[in-house]
């Protein structure tokens, strides 16, 4: 059985695994010239870093046990230190125990002075999706959202949660029903006992794209742009290349795993009701600014959350020396912050001496002095990451249920259930498993 996988981001990397290991012969077609998708690694300084994503949420089992499958799990570690900071009001501040943003220790909250506390309200969990905003701000006040809630969605998502979907991006927060101070207590001290929370590898989770690919039976093309997808008898034909030059490849089964805009114009002739609900997703743009230092002290903890309303030009700061061993074993001081949310439409237009030079300002407000880096790398990501806006799980299930009627076509990704790489990692397993429980898989 051979099967065409679009898109050679973690996603269909994760798709290609599972059905290679179930036997099928696997051609992933990547249109740039690398595989890994937000996954990369890059020098800087001399150190090689990971220069987009850089840590797996460990508390969801699909990432570790890939990792453990392709052969890193002996390179596998966790974070030497999660103890994060909030950068406002003008100082950084010890962040309180949350569950996504929301207090699980009142206390806490009001001696580290980043928010305050309005009377809560117990209300019902609405049974319709609302925007995050709406529904914290409504039972604990608009300070705790823009303080706590908002930074860390901003890390996550890079959007706004007056836009953000309750239901998609942080059902925890739903989970925890009528009294959200009471069930943050009590899900904060049950995750407490519960093991590490992040993992990475030793020498970056970048690795882990060219590990999987490795794969016996996948076959990887890089510089392959799908142009287009068309049902045949017996399968799919898979155009691809320039369009003067136009290779057709003849398969039975394709799994898209491209970004949604990518997707909708795959999809237009064949599954046009999916075309029409990818084509509506957003998507936000961000960078990553990694500073090297050879002489730089910076307190102890893994970094900080900055919240928009303080209206500084980075949204966040990790100091990866301190958090990864390995990192720190350089002697060096390794930093990395992001900078853009959904809606900043001009502030990646800067050039990327721009870009760094006031990261680093901002670097230096928040930690005092700090010499000039040894090396600096700016690595953007255009249309990064996908806006799950309120209603985006019912944009879903209509692209499930226009896809249940082109047996042999599945999608997976970023686009869909999750953003993280456990989550992206599943989404392309779980299109797999559906070519192989369909029956497509059989020879």
């Amino acid at each position: 059985m051979r099967v065409a996988v679009v898109g050679g981001g973690m996603a269909g990397l994760a798709a290609a695994h599972e059905l290679a290991s179930s036997g099928a012969e696997v051609v992933v077609l990547e249109g740039s010239d690398r595989l890994g998708g937000k996954l990369r690694l890059e020098k800087v300084g001399g150190l090689t870093l990971d220069v987009g994503a850089e840590s797996i949420l460990a508390r969801r089992p699909e990432g570790i046990d890939l990792i453990r499958a392709v052969g890193l799990g002996d390179k596998m570690v966790h974070p030497q230190t999660t103890t994060a900071a909030i950068w406002t009001h003008g100082a950084l501040r010890p962040m309180p125990p949350t569950v996504m943003g929301i207090p699980a220790d009142p206390a806490a909250l009001a001696a580290s002075g980043i928010a305050e506390l309005a009377d809560p309200r117990i209300l019902p969990v609405p049974t319709e999706d609302v925007s995050v905003a709406e529904f914290v701000t409504e039972r604990l006040g608009r300070d705790v959202l823009d303080r706590l809630v908002e930074p860390l969605l901003g890390g996550v998502y890079a959007g706004l949660t007056d836009h953000l979907s309750l239901r998609a991006t942080t059902p925890q927060i739903a989970a925890l029903g009528e009294d959200l101070l009471t069930a943050a207590a009590a899900a904060r001290a049950a995750a407490t006992a519960s093991g590490p929370v992040f993992a990475g590898l030793v020498g970056g989770v970048g690795q882990l794209p060219a590990a999987v690919a490795s794969t016996p039976g996948i076959e990887v093309r890089l510089d392959s742009t799908v142009r287009a997808l068309a049902r045949t008898s017996d399968g799919w034909r898979v155009s691809v290349g320039p369009t003067t030059d136009v290779e057709v490849i003849d398969v039975d089964t394709v799994v898209v795993a491209a970004p949604a805009p990518a997707a909708a114009r795959l999809l237009a002739e064949e599954v046009p009701e999916a075309a029409f609900a990818l084509a509506a997703i957003d998507y936000a743009s961000m960078a990553i600014i990694t500073f090297v230092f050879d002489d730089a002290v910076v307190p102890e903890g893994s970094g900080f959350l900055v919240p928009p309303v303080d209206g500084t030009f980075i949204k966040a700061a990790t100091v990866a020396s301190n958090k990864w061993g390995w990192v720190g074993e350089s002697g060096r001081t390794v930093i990395r912050t992001s900078v853009g949310r959904a809606g900043e439409t001009t502030l990646l237009q800067h050039d990327d001496a721009d870009l760094a030079g006031r990261a680093l300002t901002d670097l230096r407000r928040a930690y005092g002095t700090l010499p000039d880096p040894t090396d600096r790398l700016v690595r953007r990501w255009g249309g990064g990451l996908p806006q799950y806006d309120v209603g985006h799980l019912d944009r879903v299930d209509t692209i499930d249920r226009a896809l249940a009627a082109a047996p042999g076509l599945e999608v997976c990704g970023a686009a869909y259930r999750g953003v993280g790489i456990p989550a992206v990692i599943a989404s392309g397993r779980a299109a797999a498993r559906r070519l192989t429980a369909a029956g497509t898989m059989d020879a």
